[in-house]
């Protein structure tokens, strides 16, 4: 980038933004890689160290798949807390929609020509997890955490990775295939710190950078079946999304916004108000309190209050970031420390905030356009305005 293009993005970004303020403080909990396959328990965990990969150095070397069990724990701490008017918190649960079905990939013939795969073969999450990976009830759960309020299914995507990109990997007699083989031999699509070349859905790493997002036809055609598949898993279809690796563009928000989608998840990083993009018929939001316990060795709860304390103080929803990671339990117990944490970051904001209120983001989009939202007890209204914001980077200490 030239001097002049720097200049140019510099003042760009200290432009305001119209957005709008709230004058209660909200609370937003979002949470990505929901239904995303990873290392197959402790069975996977061995085997892949058998097979000469060393394991342990970094905690997503450890992300496996939650249980039943997880959201069961996940439900009975949410259901301590309540806002103002009583509702419980609600985590947004961002979910990938299907996983490699292994079954359907020839290992033996890519292990011996590194020869083209096709395209990878998906298992819906609607139709259970590829063999054999087993976790029962699973699909209740998600169900009665729903039912329950304390759940709510947003879409994240068909894969993780970005198709193009790991089956071009796949496809050479390389140390990438020879990764890849080993970690499908073990049921495991992969681990993404050790090999970040397979991206994300809509965006492939390697390409020229004005290429690495898909297409525009490619990207349509890819949300197009992750809505498809969301509607089969939850009989509904998805109102809000987040990209995988927050990799989203223009063509990403639209093809969302021509599925119904309403609410676009942005990362964490600036303090940006819930806005619409003037060329766009949707609602941005991003994610202001990073609340990642699992995979922060920095993490501090008191810190993540100060981040929220922020939050309302400017006059925008605290969104908590806390991926599924953090409640993960069959190989490393995260789950047990991160409610713990969670629970006392909840009463820290109730007790500071009388008049909290708990919101998941279809509740922010209709408070945003209609000045109100529906709970199972009433309709809750509060004072909404259309401000200008500075951008302002919230602090990462304190």
């Amino acid at each position: 980038m030239n001097l002049a293009s720097k200049l140019w993005q510099r003042g760009r970004e200290s432009l305001p933004i119209e957005g709008f303020y709230f004058d209660r403080p909200l609370v937003l909990i979002q949470s990505d890689d929901w239904g995303r396959a990873g290392l197959r328990d402790r069975e996977g965990f061995e085997e892949l160290r058998s097979a000469g990969l060393e394991l342990g150095e970094r905690p997503y070397d450890f992300y496996t798949l939650e249980t039943a069990e997880d959201l069961a724990a996940i439900r009975e701490m949410m259901k301590r807390h309540a806002d103002s008017n009583g509702r419980h918190p609600c985590i947004g649960m961002n979910f990938i929609v299907a996983n490699l079905d292994f079954e359907k990939i020839d290992l033996a013939g890519l292990d011996r020509t590194g020869g083209d795969t096709g395209s990878l073969s998906l298992l819906p999450l609607s139709e259970g997890l590829p063999k054999p990976w087993s976790r029962p009830n699973l699909r209740e759960g998600y169900r009665a955490g729903i039912a329950d309020g304390v759940f709510r299914a947003a879409l994240h995507g068909s894969t993780h990775f970005c198709v193009p990109a790991v089956t071009r990997s796949a496809a050479r007699n390389s140390e990438r295939s020879k990764l890849l083989l080993t970690l499908w031999g073990a049921r495991t699509p992969y681990i993404h710190w050790r090999m970040p070349w397979v991206g994300y859905e809509y965006w492939d790493p390697e390409l020229m950078d004005e290429e690495r997002f898909l297409p525009v036809e490619e990207q349509r055609r890819a949300i197009g079946n992750s809505v498809g598949l969301f509607a089969k898993m939850f009989a509904a279809l998805p109102r809000s999304a987040c990209a995988p690796g927050y990799r989203a563009n223009r063509d990403t928000h639209r093809a969302w916004a021509q599925h119904g989608i309403r609410v676009v998840q942005n990362g964490p990083g600036i303090a940006a108000p819930p806005h619409f993009d003037r060329h766009e018929e949707v609602l941005h939001i991003s994610r202001t309190v990073e609340f990642e316990p699992a995979t922060d060795e920095r993490f501090s709860m008191e810190a993540c209050v100060a981040r929220a304390e922020r939050s309302f103080e400017m006059g925008i929803p605290a969104i908590i970031s806390v991926h599924a990671i953090n409640f993960h339990s069959t190989v490393k117990d995260f789950r047990s420390r991160t409610l713990d944490l969670l629970d006392e970051f909840l009463s820290a904001l109730e007790s500071r905030r009388g008049d909290l209120l708990y919101l998941h983001d279809e509740d922010l989009y209709d408070l945003v356009t209609k000045g109100s939202y529906c709970t199972d007890t009433g309709s809750v209204e509060t004072r909404v305005e259309r401000r200008k914001f500075k951008k302002t980077s919230l602090a990462r200490e304190g």
